[in-house]
C-alpha cells in the first residue's frame, strides 16, 4: 500500500483542482468558497484511512462538520451528495490510470468505497438530524405565535363584544318595537335580519374569547327543532343562494350542551355551503342528515358547490387560514373547538360532486350525565 499512498499524494494537488472545477455550488452557498477544501480534507482522509492513521471515528467528526456547513448554507441534500460522489468518482478514477496489479488495486477500490460509504451515512445522517431539529423549531414557534395571536385575539374580542353588545342589543330591541307599532313599515324585516346577522358574527368573537360560557350550564335540545330555527333565520341567504334545501333528520334525536354554541357551528358551515353554492350554475343543493347509529349521533351538512382544493383540507380548521376576500378565518376553528368541547369531532371530505362536514357526538343521556356530575 505504500506505492498506492505516494501515488495519491503526488497527485493530491491535481484532483483537488479538477474537484473545484466541476463540484456542484449554490450561487447563494456562503461556504461554496470552502467546498473544495473539504474535498482535499476527505482525500488527505482517504489516503490516511490506507495507511490506518484514520479510524471510522475520524471520519464521523469529518462528516459532523461538513453537515453543519451543508445545513447553515441551507443547500439541496442531492447537491451534497453529488459532490461527494464527485470526490469518490475523482480518485477511483485516477486509481485506474496507475499501474497497480489487481491484487492491490481491488482492495484499494473496496476500502475506498468504505471510507466513502460511512462519510456519507454520518453525514447524510446528522444533515436530516439537524433539518428535522430546524423544523421542529419552526413548527414551536408558529405554535407559539398561534398562541400569541389567539391571545391577543381573545381580549381583544372580550374587549370588543362588551363595547358593541349592549347598544346592538339595544337597537335589536328597538327595531322589534318599531315593527310591532309599524307592521306595515318597509325594510323593517331586512333591518331585524342585518342585525341578527351582525349579532352572530359579534359571538364568534365571544366565543373566541372563551367568557361566553362561564355561567352557562348545559340543557337537552331536539336538533329538528334547532335547524328550524336556523333555516328560518338564513332563509334570506338561501332565497338569495336560490339554494335547494335537502334534509333528512330524525325528529327524535337530540344533544346534550350549549344550545346557543351548537346552533353557531351549524350556522357557520351552512352559510359557508351557501358561500361555496353562490357562484355555481346548475341546480344548488345543501344537504342536511341527522341520524344516530349505535347511540352515536352523527351530523352531516353537506353541499354540491366548489370543492375544497385536496392541499387545502387539512388546514381548514386553522386559526386566521381563510380563502375568503374578507374572511377573519376564525369561523371553522371556533366550529371545531365547540365541536371537541362537546366531546364530539368534526371533519371535512371534499370531491368535484359534494363537500361535507360530518360531526359525531356521543350518546345524548350519557353526555348528560357526565354534564351533571361535572356540573
Amino acid at each position: 500500500m505504500n506505492e498506492l499512498t505516494t501515488y495519491l499524494d503526488e497527485h493530491e494537488t491535481a484532483i483537488v483542482e479538477t474537484f473545484r472545477e466541476q463540484v456542484v455550488a449554490s450561487e447563494h452557498d456562503q461556504f461554496k468558497g470552502f467546498i473544495h477544501l473539504n474535498g482535499q480534507a476527505m482525500y488527505r482522509m482517504v489516503v490516511g484511512y490506507f495507511r490506518e492513521q484514520i479510524t471510522h471515528e475520524d471520519i464521523k467528526q469529518l462528516a459532523f462538520k461538513v453537515a453543519n456547513e451543508r445545513n447553515q448554507a441551507d443547500i439541496n441534500i442531492g447537491d451534497f451528495v453529488y459532490n461527494v460522489c464527485l470526490g469518490r468518482s475523482l480518485i477511483l478514477e485516477l486509481l485506474q490510470k496507475g499501474s497497480f496489479e489487481p491484487s492491490i488495486l481491488v482492495p484499494a477500490i473496496v476500502k475506498i468505497n468504505e471510507c466513502f460509504d460511512v462519510f456519507l451515512v454520518h453525514a447524510v445522517s446528522k444533515y436530516t438530524e439537524l433539518k428535522n431539529n430546524d423544523l421542529a423549531e419552526k413548527k414551536l414557534f408558529i405554535e407559539r405565535s398561534h398562541k400569541d395571536r389567539l391571545t391577543i385575539l381573545g381580549q381583544m374580542a372580550s374587549s370588543f363584544v362588551h363595547e358593541f353588545r349592549n347598544p346592538l342589543t339595544s337597537i335589536i330591541g328597538f327595531s322589534k318595537l318599531l315593527k310591532e307599532d309599524h307592521p306595515n313599515l318597509p325594510y323593517v324585516d331586512i333591518i331585524v335580519n342585518e342585525l341578527h346577522q351582525l349579532n352572530y358574527r359579534v359571538s364568534q368573537f365571544l366565543l373566541v374569547s372563551k367568557k361566553g360560557v362561564i355561567t352557562r350550564k348545559s340543557e337537552v335540545f331536539n336538533i329538528q327543532q334547532l335547524f328550524e330555527e336556523i333555516l328560518a333565520f338564513l332563509y334570506p341567504n338561501i332565497v338569495d343562494v336560490n339554494a335547494d334545501i335537502q334534509c333528512w333528520i330524525d325528529p327524535e334525536c337530540e344533544l346534550t350542551g350549549y344550545r346557543d354554541e351548537i346552533k353557531q357551528v351549524f350556522i357557520n358551515i351552512i352559510s359557508n355551503a351557501l358561500d361555496a353554492l353562490y357562484r355555481k350554475s346548475g341546480q344548488k343543493v345543501v344537504g342536511i342528515r341527522v341520524s344516530q347509529v349505535s347511540g352515536i349521533t352523527q351530523i352531516s351538512i353537506s353541499n354540491n358547490g366548489i370543492p375544497i382544493p385536496p392541499d387545502l383540507l387539512s388546514v381548514i380548521f386553522e386559526p386566521f387560514f381563510t380563502t375568503k376576500e374578507l374572511g377573519t378565518g376564525i369561523g371553522l376553528y371556533v366550529c371545531k373547538e365547540i365541536i371537541e368541547r362537546h366531546a364530539g369531532t368534526l371533519t371535512c371530505e371534499s370531491s368535484e360532486k359534494n363537500t361535507t362536514f360530518t360531526m359525531q357526538f356521543q350518546p345524548a343521556m350519557g353526555r348528560m350525565h357526565e354534564k351533571k356530575a361535572l356540573d
